[in-house]
C-alpha cells in the first residue's frame, strides 16, 4: 500500500466530514404548529383574498363588511386559543453528541469494509498497466507494422511521407537494400528534398558497410548546399571526407558541427572523439624527411627553421626509439597543425624547417597566420594526440614574416 493510497483515502473522508458535521453543530428552531395555529393562518390568508375580491370589484361594499367581520371573529377565538400553545425551541446542541460518533465510526467501519471487498492494490495496478502501455514492442510487432506499411504503399505509391517512414524503419531494422529502395522511391516523388537525400545517402553507405563514396557522398554535400547547418549532413560531409584522406575539410565541417551541439549531449562526446582520431592521422601523416634546401627555397613563402634538443636532466627518462614530433599550429584558429615533421629522439639535437610547401591544403599554409605556436614533443606511445607522460616544449611567435630561426628545448612533463 502506498503514501498515495493514504493520501486520498484521508482527503476523501475529510471531504465527507465538511459535508456532514456542519448542519449537526449548527443550532436550528423547531416549530410546533397546533391546529389553532392552522386556523389563524388560513383565517389571515382569507382575508387577504376577501380584499382583493373587493379591490376587483367582486364584491359590493356590504357584502365585504359582513364576510370581514366574520372573519374577525373567527381569528379572535383563535388568536386566544393560540396563547396556551408557545412556540417550542431547540438547540442543534441536542444532536451534537452524534459528531464524535461519525468521527470514529466512519473510518472504523469504511477502511475495513473496503479492504475485505474493495481493491486496494488498484493503484499500483494501474501504475504497472501504465508501465506496460509505454513500453517498447518487440521486434516481431515492429516487424508487423513495418509490414503492413509496404503493403499499404502498395496500394499508394505516390505516398512520398510513407515511403520516407518505410525506408527509415528498414534502416532500424537494418534491411538496407530494402530502405535504399524505399527512399529512392521517396527521392523520386520528392525531388530535391534535403533531408530525403541524407536519409538515401545513409542508406546507401549502409548498405556498402559504412562507406560514404559515390552517389552517397554527392548527395550528402548536395544537401547542405540546401541545409548547411544540418546536424547528420555535417558529420556525413566530415565521414565523407576523411574516408578520402582530406582530414583537414574534414575537421572544417566536424568544427562547425561541434558549435551546434549542445555542450551535454553524448553527440558532442562522440564527435570529439572521431576529431582526435583523425587529428591523429594527421600528424601520423606528416613526413619523416624535410625538404631539401632548394625545395624549400623555391616553395615555401614563408619558412621557420626549428632546433630542437632535448634537456639533459630527460636523457635517461626516453628512449631513443620515442617518436618526435615537431609542428606549428595557430595561435588562434584551428587546431590543425600548418605544417609538422615526424622524428625520433635519437636524432636529436636536430634542425628542421616548417614551411608552407608542407600545408595539407591552401586555406592552412603557415603564410596565411601573423600567429603561430611552435611545438616540440617527445611521444613515448607513439601517437600524435598528446598524452600524460609525454614530453612537451612550446614557444609563441607573434609575427610570422620571412624566414624565422628559433631553438627549442623540450623540457617539461605533460601531468594531464
Amino acid at each position: 500500500m502506498n503514501i498515495s493510497y493514504w493520501f486520498i483515502v484521508s482527503g476523501l473522508l475529510t471531504l465527507a466530514f465538511l459535508i456532514i458535521i456542519p448542519p449537526l453543530w449548527k443550532k436550528r428552531t423547531v416549530k410546533n404548529e397546533s391546529s389553532e395555529q392552522r386556523n389563524v393562518r388560513i383565517t389571515k390568508e382569507k382575508i387577504k383574498e376577501l380584499k382583493r375580491q373587493y379591490q376587483a370589484k367582486a364584491l359590493t361594499q356590504q357584502q365585504f363588511n359582513d364576510q370581514y367581520e366574520e372573519l374577525e371573529l373567527s381569528l379572535g377565538d383563535d388568536i386566544d386559543d393560540q396563547q396556551d400553545h408557545k412556540q417550542i425551541q431547540t438547540s442543534g446542541s441536542d444532536g451534537r453528541w452524534i459528531i464524535p460518533v461519525l468521527v470514529v465510526l466512519i473510518p472504523l467501519f469504511s477502511i475495513p469494509t473496503y479492504f475485505a471487498i474493495g481493491e486496494p492494490d488498484a493503484l499500483k495496478k494501474a501504475e504497472i498497466m501504465q508501465t506496460r502501455q509505454v513500453q517498447t514492442p518487440t521486434q516481431d510487432e515492429i516487424n508487423a507494422m513495418v509490414q503492413g506499411l509496404a503493403d499499404r504503399l502498395k496500394k499508394e505509391p505516390n505516398n512520398a511521407k510513407g515511403w520516407v517512414v518505410l525506408g527509415r524503419s528498414y534502416k532500424y531494422t537494418k534491411k538496407y537494400d530494402l530502405a535504399v529502395d524505399a527512399l529512392a522511391n521517396a527521392l523520386a516523388l520528392a525531388k530535391d528534398d534535403p533531408e530525403i537525400m541524407l536519409d538515401y545517402a545513409e542508406a546507401l553507405a549502409m548498405k556498402k558497410g559504412g562507406r560514404i563514396s559515390g552517389q552517397a557522398a554527392d548527395l550528402v554535400f548536395k544537401s547542405l548546399e540546401k541545409i548547411p547547418n544540418s546536424i547528420s549532413g555535417l558529420w556525413l560531409a566530415g565521414m565523407a571526407k576523411a574516408e578520402v584522406g582530406e582530414f583537414i575539410q574534414a575537421m572544417q565541417y566536424w568544427k562547425k558541427l561541434e558549435t551546434l551541439l549542445p555542450q551535454d549531449s553524448t553527440d558532442l562526446e562522440a564527435l570529439k572523439k572521431q576529431m582526435a582520431n583523425v587529428q591523429a592521422q594527421i600528424l601520423s601523416s606528416a613526413p619523416s624527411k624535410p625538404l631539401a634546401t632548394k625545395e624549400r627555397q623555391e616553395l615555401a613563402e614563408v619558412s621557420i627553421e626549428v632546433k630542437v634538443s632535448v634537456d639533459s636532466a630527460l636523457k635517461e627518462k626516453v628512449s631513443q626509439n620515442d617518436t618526435v614530433f615537431i609542428y606549428a599550429k595557430a595561435l588562434t584558429g584551428p587546431p590543425m597543425p600548418l605544417a609538422i615533421v615526424r622524428k625520433q629522439v635519437s636524432d636529436l639535437p636536430l634542425s628542421v624547417t616548417l614551411n608552407d610547401a608542407m600545408a595539407m591544403m591552401p586555406t592552412m599554409k603557415l603564410s596565411n597566420f601573423k600567429a603561430v605556436k611552435v611545438i616540440a614533443r617527445i611521444s613515448k606511445s607513439g601517437t600524435a594526440i598528446p598524452q600524460k607522460g609525454d614530453y612537451i616544449a612550446t614557444l609563441e611567435l607573434k609575427e610570422l614574416t620571412g624566414n624565422k630561426s628559433v631553438a627549442i628545448v623540450i623540457n617539461k612533463e605533460i601531468q594531464y
